[in-house]
C-alpha cells in the first residue's frame, strides 16, 4: 500500500469507526476505499488544516464486510432521497 492509497481511503467517503485520544491528540479510525478498490483501515489526525495519516493497513475481513454493508445502506438512503 502506498501513501497515496491511504490518502484516497480517507478522502473518498470513508466511514468513521472510532475516535481516540492519544497523547492529547484526537485520532480518527476510518475504513475507506482506494480508487483501485482496496479497503484500508486508516488512523489519522488533524495537524492545523492538514490531515496527517498515522497508520494504514489492509482492512480485516470483518471490517470489510461492515464497510460494504454501511456503504450499501448509504447508497440506499441516497437513492431513496432522489
Amino acid at each position: 500500500m502506498t501513501p497515496r492509497e491511504a490518502e484516497e481511503a480517507v478522502t473518498l467517503s470513508p466511514i468513521d469507526l472510532q475516535y481516540q485520544i492519544r497523547n492529547g491528540e484526537l485520532r480518527v479510525v476510518q475504513i475507506g476505499e482506494t480508487l483501485g478498490g482496496k479497503l484500508l483501515m486508516v488512523v489519522s489526525t488533524m495537524r492545523g488544516d492538514k490531515t496527517r495519516i498515522v497508520t494504514a493497513t489492509p482492512a480485516k475481513r470483518k471490517y470489510r464486510a461492515r464497510y460494504l454493508q454501511m456503504k450499501e445502506q448509504r447508497n440506499d438512503r441516497t437513492e431513496g432521497s432522489t
